[in-house]
């Protein structure tokens, strides 16, 4: 097949790693590849035309003993920031963002990806269909598209299919999963992104790079968001002092939005954003 290499590799190790993560260690955890003839099963995806009954796919799954899916949750497994754990003491890091993004990569591969389990404690299945290349006229096709087609919840509202080509971005959020599904969005935008997880690597990466808009979380360790922009206004004007800032952050209060305006962030948004909203903004922010 023709895809990302890296963003493949991503969705197997973010599955396999999920499996391993919740099964215990007497416990098994199967990770099988095979040809199949199927095509897609999930036909409400935005690619789901590139393939039809019979067209020829790699089927990937990975199956594990361990925790399992409750069943009312199942539904709702590739839902973004959802978990199954919803209390405020999780015994697992992450904020239900990893099988999103595995989701919005295989779509953008033209694949598809369902998710089984016949309840807790009884083990969970997740199975990747992706499409096969079977001719020369295939590959000498697909090899012209720059990158994989942009589902409708990766697209921005410009006419451009690559509104932030160009532009320099720096998030900064120290929660992986996070940052890496806001990471995923402006890179197919056509974005230059680079992430950090902390404020004092905020600072540092503007020292040594030039960035056209920052992108912050508010709350995280150490130093929160507003200590980071403060520090930023210190500096000058060529090192990033006068940078436009989005608060991308989970206070979504009136007197958040107050708060984060007051410190000198151009735009405050609540988690979780939508995609195509963030591009289009930032869009926006620029060409003003």
């Amino acid at each position: 097949m023709l895809g990302d290499f890296n963003r493949l590799q991503q969705v197997i190790w973010n599955l396999l790693s999920n499996a391993i993560k919740f099964t215990p260690q007497s416990g098994r955890v199967e990770i099988r590849l095979e040809r199949t003839d199927r095509g897609l099963e999930n036909r409400e995806s935005s690619n789901a035309s590139l393939l039809t009954p019979g067209h020829a796919c790699a089927q990937i799954t990975i199956a594990d003993t361990g925790k399992g899916i409750n069943p009312e949750f199942l539904p709702y497994v590739f839902d973004r920031f959802r978990q199954a754990n919803t209390g405020t003491t999780k015994p697992y890091e992450g904020l239900g963002l990893g099988l999103a993004i595995v989701q919005h990569l295989l779509e953008l591969h033209g694949g598809s990806i369902t998710a089984a389990s016949s309840g807790e404690g009884q083990g969970s299945t997740f199975t990747v269909v992706l499409p096969l290349l079977e001719s020369d006229d295939d590959i000498d096709s697909e090899a012209k598209r720059d990158t994989p087609s942009v589902p409708s919840d990766f697209a921005s509202s410009s006419t451009s299919d690559r509104p932030l080509a160009g532009i320099s971005i720096l998030i900064v959020d120290d929660q992986a999963d996070a940052c890496e599904f806001v990471m995923i969005a402006l890179e197919q935008a056509g974005a230059e992104v680079a992430a950090v997880s902390s404020a004092q690597r905020a600072l540092k990466a503007l020292s040594t790079h030039k960035v056209d808009i920052l992108v912050s979380d508010i709350s995280m360790p150490a130093e929160d968001g507003y200590t980071l922009l403060k520090q930023v206004r210190l500096l000058p004007a060529d090192r990033g002092g006068t940078i436009p800032a989005i608060a991308l952050t989970a206070h979504s209060r009136e007197e958040d939005r107050d708060q984060a305006l007051a410190a000198g962030f151009q735009l405050h948004l609540a988690k979780p954003v939508q995609p195509d909203s963030l591009v289009a903004l930032i869009a926006k922010l620029t060409r003003n």
